[in-house]
This record gives structure tokens, C-alpha cells and sequence, in this order.
């Protein structure tokens, strides 16, 4: 564990805290866009491993977990099998529980075939990107709390359901937009808020 603030005269969003590791993934991926297909499926599978735990608890075991699950490459991952779920349940390294293990690799299947449907999953998630009419109209600390699934999100949560996977309830899929820039929800004072705005200005939408 690493604690202390490399910069600690920047503005921020609280939830980092003091924590150095937590600090970096703040500034540097939370809220940025994502277009890579096995990063995004990454993010769904470690936002279902974070249900009931905390980011930061996932965060810290993100390296153990790339290594389990094949880099999250989800065409290798599809082909996991029982002698893989008994693996990944004696590895320490990684949250142990087998209905997520389990999910991860039936969401590996669901992703092939998604891909298959709209040419990547990228093209497919981007589309639920909500309009700006339907964002808050202050991002401050208090409003930003009282928000914990969307329209946008719960859409989402819907249409993977119908293809098949799992552990992708609206509050999950809501905390994966916000991660991988589909909507920036860093706070009106925060210093990143402005960079992620032009990242996501700069950013080439995937069609189907």
C-alpha cells in the first residue's frame, strides 16, 4: 500500500483519498475514453468482481487478475474450463468467488458473439453514450452522490442481459461508464475534469 499525495496542492474528486495508487488511477484512467475491446471487457468483468468490495480493493489486485484470467484476451478466456475455475479459485491473488469466475468466462462467450454482432464490443457500448440532455446539470460532490445507475446505464445493463451475460446489473454498468469516459463524472472542481472533457472531445466514437 501506497499512501501520500505525489501533488497534493491539485483539486480533486475526494473518493482517491491519500492513497498514491488510488491518486494515479484517479488522475490518469478514471474517466478517460476506452475504445480497446479487451480493455472494456476488463472493466465489466473487475466492475462484477467490485460488487460488494471497493475499487481500490480490485485495483490492487488488477495485476493478479490480468494474470489469471489470460490479460482478459476474453477469445482465450472463452476456452477456460473447470480445471480454470479450480486454478483461479486457489489463486490469493484475486477475489475468490466462483460465481464471478464463472461469469467472467461465460462473458468471454457473450463477448465473442457480441463482437460478431456489431463488429466490436467498443461499437456496441459507445452507443449507449448518453446525450448531454440527459447528464445533471451541476457535478458537484452532493449531486454526483444521489447518482448511482442511469437511463443510459440501465439500458445497457438490459441489452447485455439479453445476449447472455451476467453481473451487469445498471449500478455496475454505471460505474463502467464512468470509468472508461462514456461519462465523466469527476467533480466541477476537480483539476482532471477538463482534461477528460478534451480527451473526450478528441475521442473517435466506433460505429457498428
Amino acid at each position: 500500500m501506497t499512501q501520500g499525495d505525489p501533488n497534493p496542492r491539485l483539486s480533486r474528486c475526494s473518493w482517491p483519498g491519500e492513497y498514491a495508487d488510488y491518486i494515479a488511477y484517479h488522475d490518469d484512467e478514471w474517466g478517460r475514453p476506452v475504445r480497446e475491446d479487451v480493455r472494456l471487457y476488463e472493466k465489466i468483468c473487475l466492475e462484477g468482481f467490485q460488487s460488494g468490495l471497493s475499487w481500490l480493493t480490485i485495483l490492487r489486485k488488477r495485476e493478479a487478475f490480468r494474470a489469471g484470467f489470460a490479460g482478459f484476451d476474453f477469445r482465450k478466456v472463452a476456452t477456460f474450463g473447470d480445471s480454470d475455475v479450480e486454478r483461479l479459485l486457489a489463486d490469493k491473488g484475486i477475489v475468490r468467488h466462483q460465481g464471478k469466475i464463472r461469469s467472467t468466462i461465460n462473458n468471454a462467450k457473450r463477448a465473442i458473439e457480441l463482437v460478431e454482432e456489431a463488429g466490436s464490443l467498443a461499437a456496441f457500448i459507445w452507443s449507449f453514450e448518453p446525450s448531454p440532455e440527459q447528464r445533471p446539470d451541476r457535478f458537484d460532490h452532493e449531486t454526483l452522490r444521489t447518482i448511482t445507475q442511469s437511463e443510459a446505464s440501465t439500458a445497457l445493463s438490459k441489452a447485455l442481459k439479453k445476449r447472455g451475460w451476467s453481473f451487469v446489473g445498471p449500478t455496475t454498468m454505471y460505474a463502467f461508464m464512468q470509468s472508461v469516459g462514456i461519462v465523466n463524472d469527476h467533480v466541477e472542481t476537480c483539476v482532471f475534469r477538463d482534461a477528460c472533457e478534451r480527451d473526450r472531445a478528441a475521442f473517435a466514437r466506433p460505429t457498428v
